[in-house]
This record gives C-alpha cells, structure tokens and sequence, in this order.
C-alpha cells in the first residue's frame, strides 16, 4: 500500500521545479528506477540494498525533499550518523528542507561540537517541523529543556507534563548539575516503576560511583539477587562486586551532554520498540549509539528490534559487535544467537551451538548456570535442567526467594518427567518459603487437576492465586479447568472465556473453552474454538490430531 501511495503522490507530484528538472534530463528513468528500487528495499527490511540504490540517485537526493528524507533515513539506520549529516549539508536544497529528522540532525551535529547557541536556532526550525499527532513535541520540547541546562547551567522550570519522561528528565537535569536531588528522583522512580526498574537503579548507582561514595555502591549491590534477569544490572553487580568502578563513568555519565541526549533517544527508541515501530526505534537508536557509542546495553535493545521483525542478518551484525572481553554481554550474544536459529527453526543446531558455546566457559557463573538450566528446560530436556538447577541450589542460601524460585522450576521439570512425589515435595518447599506466591499455586493445583487428586484443595488454591493475579490468562485458565473437571460448567464458562480474551492465541486455552461449551451444548462454538486451535501457530502435533478427532466425535458422554 505505502508503495502505491508513493508511486502516486510522485505521479501527481507536478510542480514548475519539477517540470524543469525533468527538461532538462536530470530526472531520467534511471534516477527514478533506482529511487523506488530503495523504497523497495527499505520496506522489506534490506536496509544495504537501499542504500546502493540511494547512492544511485544522488541528481534527485540533492535537490528533493522526499528523496534526500529517505536517503538520510536509511543512512541512519545504518549506523552513519556522519554521514548523513554531511549529506544533509552538501545537499542544494537544504536551506530549504524542512521535516523534522533533518532539523534534529543539524541539532545533534551543533551539541556535539558544544556550539549551543547554533544548536538553539536549530530548535526553532525544529518547532517549525513539528508534525502534528506525533511524540515530536514530546521530542522537541525535551531537547530543548536539556538546551537551556547546557547554556545557561540551571534548571529552567516547565510546566509541561509527560509522565514518567518528566520525572526522568528532572532526574538527569538534577544529577548533571550535581544536585542532592539526583539521587532521591531515581530512588522515586525505582519505587514508582511498574514494570522493569534495572535501568533507573543503573543511574543511581552510577551516580553514587561517580561521587565515590564506594561503600554505599558495595551495600546496594549486595542486595540484588545473582540471578537477576537484567543484563545491565548483572553488568553492574559485576563491576561492583570487581571493583570496576572507572567502568561506569566510561559508560555513562550524567555530567557528559552526549550522553543525556543519548539517553533520551533510547527511551523514545523503546517507547517505539513496545508499539512494535520497530524503523522509528531502529532510527532513534542509532541516535543514541552515535551519541554515546560505549554504552553497549543499548545495542541489545537494536539486538532485540531485529530479532522481533525477524531480521535474522541484521540481528547478527548486531550482536557481533559483543567480544569477549565482556563476558556478561558476550553470554547475551551466544544466547541470543541460539534464540535466532531456534527462530528459524533449526532448533537442533540452536541447542548444539549454546552446549558447544557454554563448555568453552571457564569457571560459569551462578548465572550462566541458570540460564543454561533453563535453556534445556526450554528444549525440554528435563534430565540435563533438573541437573543444572540441583547445583545452583547448592550454591544459595535456602529459604531466600531464589532459592524458592530455583525449586520451582525444578518442581517444573520433575513434574514434566512424571516424577510427581519430587515434583510436589520442590513445589511445597517453595511454598513455604514464599507463602502465597500464586504461580506457584497455580503450578501445583493444575498439577493435582490433571493427576485427579486432591481436587477441593487444588481449586481452592487456584482460587487464592486468582484472587491475587485475575488478569494472568494462564492462572485465570487453571481455575476454569478446574471448574470443568468438577462439572461446574457455568462458572468454568466465565473463567475460561475471560482466559481466552486475555490470551487470544493459546491453542491449549482455545482447547478448554471448546470444552467447556461443548458441555453446555454450544456446540456449533465448540467447534469453532477447536478449529481456531488447527490454526495457532503453537500448537503442537498431538494437540491437532486429538482436535481433529473431537471435531469428528464430539466429546464423550459423562
């Protein structure tokens, strides 16, 4: 479609300029061959083919807008942030472009240099090329609040409000100024934030570092668990714990200008990344990399846009740029590099190429044990999990919410082998450890369900899990099974259809709730749900054939 409307507006695109050029054979159908060959190429995602057939059109690039806007696009998402500044600036109508990626560019060009009052008057053209409906406000008024702090070394008070970006902002303004405020806005948005905190407790560790204050880094990162899921945070632990404190200055400092710009582009790049605008991201990200190219976390969430759009190429060029030297991020590219082939199904040379990765590996870390742990456990390789988790066990403090955490997943995997007395014996341990921990509870109950034992006391836990997690699709699905199993098909109903809508393609969701109306004679629904599974893309072989044979005879009479 976006073809086609290009294809048009270029068709109906008829000015006097325009006339004039084509006169006088600067815009030839070798031009325009190679210009939509870009177009093509930038839209099925092969970014150096783009490229080639950019390069190709320098006559309409250098005195078109629209062309010189794609070309500087792509150079970007090529990581030549140079360059296609230099372009921008060779280009003949440059003094007359006006769209916002080029404004931002010359900006990004003058606060590199530290020119800020150049970099002002960029702002103004930036304004002007605010398109409405976008976060370019958001990213305008924003670079110029960070501006203003550049020139004139204080915080000039907004009034505008953008939620958490605007605590973030008053956070790095405070912390660059050296403010005792600093610390206590990055405590408040560790506390406040919803989801994952790792980034923010970076900065404020960070911020303690760089006013060596040592000690009190040592006593915070005693308190985070080695087996966390971040890899900024498993980064930092280790800088700590090595004494690697010039680390963190090298890689971020709030006192550098650079790196605060770079740091607002990566959570505009992340904003667009969770929208799944994974070119926007893509583009903001290469901001922030050109602009604080040290900072190596950043180039995981790059990692992560390709992965996701399953630009497998792209993904490896990416992650190739982790060595060695850094064994916490070189871990993350050989387990991402496995996460790429098991997406292209070669599932086979996936696990191969971890195994053969993870024995090269010197003395592992408790956290390279886990993850391995539960790599197999991925692959359903119980035997080797079970193995791998025992020995992490052996290496925690019992009664600590890891090891609770550990237990589980080991009870998950015994339970998978049918070794159902280890299984509950690891699942109630780690029930008494985290009293209530309604994963856990759900685990264990649905368990029971499928085995037909203690079915009361299941439900009633699936009850108390649900009570503390009544929008987790799978905890919400437990309980409506177990209702069905108990023949309580009316509140099953309600259970399994608000799963399904919480989860709308699970196959085995899909499977229930076709149950469960089939019971209460919807069976035209029935139907309809089990040939919905026939279609999800994780549903497994045996699943179709037992789908199959339903849609043929029903269920059974009770």
């Amino acid at each position: 479609m976006r073809k086609i409307i290009i294809i048009l507006s270029f068709l109906l695109y008829q000015t006097s300029t325009y006339s004039k050029v084509s006169e006088k054979n600067e815009f030839n159908q070798k031009y325009l061959s190679n210009y939509f060959s870009a177009l093509i190429s930038y839209d099925n995602q092969k970014n150096d083919d783009a490229l080639k057939f950019f390069k190709s059109s320098k006559s309409l690039i250098q005195k078109h807008d629209n062309f010189l806007k794609e070309y500087v696009f792509s150079l970007v998402l090529d990581g030549q942030i140079k360059r296609a500044i230099d372009q921008i600036k060779v280009s003949k109508n440059s003094n007359n472009s006006n769209f916002f990626e080029l404004n931002l560019l010359l900006y990004l060009d003058s606060l590199v240099k530290k020119k800020y009052k150049k970099a002002a008057k960029r702002l103004k053209k930036i304004e002007n090329s605010i398109d409405a409906g976008t976060y370019e406000f958001i990213i305008y008024k924003t670079i110029k609040d960070y501006n203003d702090l550049f020139q004139n070394k204080k915080i000039k008070k907004s009034n505008d409000n953008f939620g958490q970006l605007s605590l973030i902002t008053n956070a790095f303004q405070s912390c660059y100024l050296n403010s005792n405020k600093a610390n206590s806005y990055f405590l408040n948005l560790i506390n406040s934030a919803e989801g994952d905190y790792s980034r923010y407790l970076f900065f404020y560790l960070a911020n303690i570092v760089e006013n060596k204050d040592y000690n009190a880094a040592r006593e915070i990162s005693s308190t985070i668990e080695p087996l966390s899921s971040s890899l900024l945070i498993s980064q930092t632990k280790n800088w700590i714990e090595n004494e690697d404190f010039k680390k963190f200055n090298n890689y971020f400092s709030c006192k550098n200008e650079n790196h605060l710009i770079s740091e607002f582009f990566f959570l505009i790049s992340n904003l667009f990344s969770s929208q799944e605008k994974f070119s926007k991201s893509n583009f903001y990200l290469s901001l922030s990399n050109y602009l604080n190219p040290k900072f190596y976390f950043n180039l995981s969430l790059l990692a992560e846009n390709y992965y996701l759009n399953n630009n497998f190429d792209l993904a490896k060029k990416t992650l190739s740029k982790f060595d060695d030297q850094d064994r916490i991020y070189y871990w993350y590219k050989i387990k991402k590099t496995a996460q790429l082939l098991k997406k292209q199904k070669k599932e086979e040379a996936s696990l191969k190429f971890i195994e053969t990765e993870f024995r090269s590996i010197k003395k592992p870390s408790i956290k390279i044990l886990y993850d391995m742990a539960n790599i197999y456990k991925n692959f359903k390789k119980y035997e080797k999990a079970i193995k791998y988790y025992s020995k992490i066990l052996l290496m925690l403090e019992d009664d600590t919410p890891i090891y609770a955490d550990v237990l589980y997943k080991r009870g998950g995997s015994y339970e998978r082998l049918n070794q159902f007395n280890k299984a509950d014996t690891d699942l109630l341990r780690s029930l008494d450890i985290t009293p209530g921990d309604p994963y856990t509870m759900n685990y264990l109950a649905y368990s029971w369900l499928e085995r037909d034992i203690k079915i009361d006391e299941a439900i009633q836990m699936l009850e108390n899990a649900y009570n503390k997690k009544e929008n987790d699709p799978y905890i919400t699905d437990s309980i409506g099974w177990g209702y069905y199993l108990v023949g309580d098909y009316i509140k099953a109903e309600k259970y399994l259809k608000r799963a399904v809508e919480l989860m709308p393609f699970d196959p085995i969701i899909h499977d229930h709730y076709g149950d469960v109306l089939w019971r209460l004679n919807r069976k035209i629904q029935a139907k309809y749900f089990w040939e919905s599974v026939l279609d999800l893309e994780d549903t497994e072989e045996k699943m179709k054939k037992d789908i199959y044979f339903k849609l043929l005879n029903g269920l059974k009479k009770i």
